[in-house]
């Protein structure tokens, strides 16, 4: 049996990549669940930015609301934002940060359909899903170069997504969390500064669509148990050669609490079938809010 493991056992520190001489590092963030601020050159990307963390009665109570203060602190800054999906602890907070910021912001049909109905001003909206054409979107964002490439949300409840289907009708804004339906799900590819970094933003993928030899994977834990040989399948598909976890987290915790590790994440058998396929993957996870430069 595989010990219990804290959060400290796989912490990188923010030193831990090596950044070229002679140019600014990339910076990334992670702001809890599978939220992420990437930054270089003084434009700043946010991949699944929810930074409200409802605790579970505010779930089941109301109508959710983003947190207007928590945004102010946690994002002040943002010239994109990418919702790979649009259950809510991936989009709540989107349309307030796109507002706030005047960030674009990259989506579905159901995530420009929720920040439409939100107020963002549609010149600030890009629907990923529909230009996609059956191959992967591109986009340019200072710096960055952003490949949207098609993807699948893992199956964890019962076998099936949860909340499945489009967002086609907020008008009643706010919504319920389970109105949050999961919408077209994509991985996010950013190339910037010499570097390949991928947010798979749920634990399942289409294998022949990941781009190989990637830099740093943002790799979604949350139902990675449910997803056949997904160990196997992720190292064989992105040939990382390092790997930082995340939605291992309580996110229905406030960001003051730090980050808890949910024990149905599994995290030691995961890093042990990680390393099994590949033993010199560099494999970590961050503080919440913490930091690596690349």
């Amino acid at each position: 049996m595989l010990a219990p493991m804290k959060p400290s056992d796989l912490h990188f520190g923010p030193r831990d990549f090596e950044v070229p001489t002679g140019r600014e590092p990339v910076r990334v963030t992670w702001l809890g669940t599978a939220g992420f601020a990437i930054e270089h050159a003084g434009t700043v990307v946010l991949i699944d930015p929810y930074l409200t963390r409802a605790s579970i009665p505010r779930l089941l109570a109301s109508p959710l609301r983003s947190d207007a203060a928590a945004v102010a602190r946690h994002a002040p800054r943002a010239h994109a934002i990418v919702a790979g999906h649009t259950h809510f602890d991936h989009a709540l907070d989107v349309p307030t940060i796109a507002r706030r910021t005047g960030a674009r912001v990259f989506g579905s049909r159901s995530c420009a359909t929720l920040c439409r109905a939100e107020g963002v001003p549609e010149a600030q909206v890009t629907d990923v899903e529909s230009s996609m054409r059956g191959e992967p979107a591109r986009a340019s964002v200072g710096p960055f170069e952003l490949r949207f490439v098609p993807s699948v949300h893992s199956a964890f409840m019962l076998g099936r997504v949860p909340f499945p289907g489009d967002i086609s009708d907020c008008e009643q804004v706010p919504l319920r969390a389970e109105k949050y339906r999961c919408g077209a799900v994509f991985g996010v590819e950013l190339r910037v500064a010499g570097r390949c970094i991928y947010h798979l933003g749920s634990a399942d993928l289409v294998d022949a669509r990941a781009p190989g030899d990637v830099d740093l994977l943002l790799m979604c834990v949350a139902g990675w148990t449910t997803t056949a040989r997904f160990t196997d399948r992720v190292m064989g598909a992105f040939r990382p050669r390092a790997i930082l976890l995340s939605h291992w987290d309580d996110f229905f915790s406030p960001m003051g609490d730090g980050a808890k590790i949910l024990p149905a994440m599994r995290l030691p058998r995961l890093v042990e079938g990680l390393t099994r396929v590949d033993p010199s993957v560099r494999l970590g996870a961050l503080p919440l809010l913490g930091a690596v430069e690349l």
